[in-house]
């Protein structure tokens, strides 16, 4: 049976706004300071073969997914990040158009919806990357942002596509279009970059500049050359931009393309570069971390990299 046959059907809102100052956790902390938030990130390897129906593939994803999900809404999770086109392989390796029926529409589409239901149902942000559909033949890489209320606030759309051995994401993925969006949620100011975006830091400036508190990146990238990378591009561009970031790898090896081990790794570090925690490189698991948003203001305030920007002196970095 589906997971989907019984989600009602509901009235598409898009609820993306523009980021107010001052505090706004008003959630499920308990007795935590209004200014600490519990972020969360799920790794996971691929639980189905490839060999099956995209939709048997989404479903046995989602479904290995629902424990985890559970779990972090009972440990107080108050903004969760799935991993980077979570609810199928990464199949970029193929260049095989068959994929293209993994594709859903955002945010009126079963996997979307089904999250507005567990966000709901835990006071929980979650952030779903997924394979999205505009219109037949315009597929974007996406994660849809959905608030602690179950309203769908908006998506961002991976920015920079990767055509090298391995990784053939521009035959699938669409460079994205929606720009740099930071979206006020029930607990913080949240932004949205997807895998290979982490080598570009304009992005994470323009989202600090957006009014971003924490970014999350959902990724699948595996061991070699980027393992080593994967450890230091997020902590420096944390301190870069006085900002939290999630970032959260899959787990494991994927048939038939075997181009290496997802390494997991996932992991929060605060505005100065320091790890609040780290996952393991091979199991499925849940990951959490406090993060004071006060840190935030405070390490911006010390450091005032903001403040002495000299963008009238950066033309040469918007030159096509």
């Amino acid at each position: 049976r589906s997971l989907f046959l019984d989600l009602p059907v509901r009235p598409v809102v898009n609820y993306a706004v523009p980021c107010l100052p001052g505090p706004i956790n008003t959630g499920n902390g308990g007795d935590k300071p209004m200014s600490i938030v519990k972020g969360g990130l799920i790794q996971m390897g691929l639980m189905a073969g490839t060999d099956l129906t995209p939709e048997q593939i989404r479903d046995a994803m989602i479904e290995a997914h629902i424990p985890l999900i559970e779990e972090a809404g009972a440990k107080g999770v108050q903004v969760l990040c799935l991993q980077e086109v979570f609810h199928q392989p990464y199949f970029c390796p193929s260049q095989d158009s068959n994929w293209y029926a993994a594709t859903e529409t955002v945010p009126d589409g079963p996997t979307t919806r089904l999250m507005q239901e567990y966000a709901k149902k835990h006071a929980m942000v979650i952030v779903v990357p997924i394979y999205e559909q505009e219109i037949t033949g315009v597929y974007y890489n996406t994660a849809a942002v959905i608030d602690a209320d179950g309203k769908f606030l908006g998506k961002f759309r991976k920015i920079h596509i990767p055509q090298v051995a391995g990784f053939y994401e521009k035959f699938f993925f669409k460079p994205g279009n929606l720009g740099y969006p930071v979206f006020q949620t029930a607990y913080c100011r949240l932004g949205v970059y997807i895998c290979y975006d982490r080598h570009f830091p304009e992005g994470w400036r323009a989202l600090a500049l957006n009014g971003a508190e924490y970014i999350v990146n959902p990724s699948a990238t595996v061991a070699g050359l980027s393992q080593y990378l994967w450890k230091l591009e997020q902590p420096a561009s944390a301190v870069a931009n006085g900002c939290y970031i999630g970032a959260v790898n899959r787990v494991g090896t994927e048939a038939p393309w075997n181009i290496g081990k997802f390494y997991g790794s996932s992991y929060i570090v605060n505005p100065r570069g320091e790890f609040l925690c780290v996952a393991s490189e091979d199991k499925d698991e849940l990951v959490t971390a406090d993060m004071d948003m006060e840190m935030v203001r405070e390490v911006r305030n010390l450091w005032q990299f903001f403040r002495d920007r000299r963008p009238e002196t950066y033309g040469d970095l918007t030159a096509p």
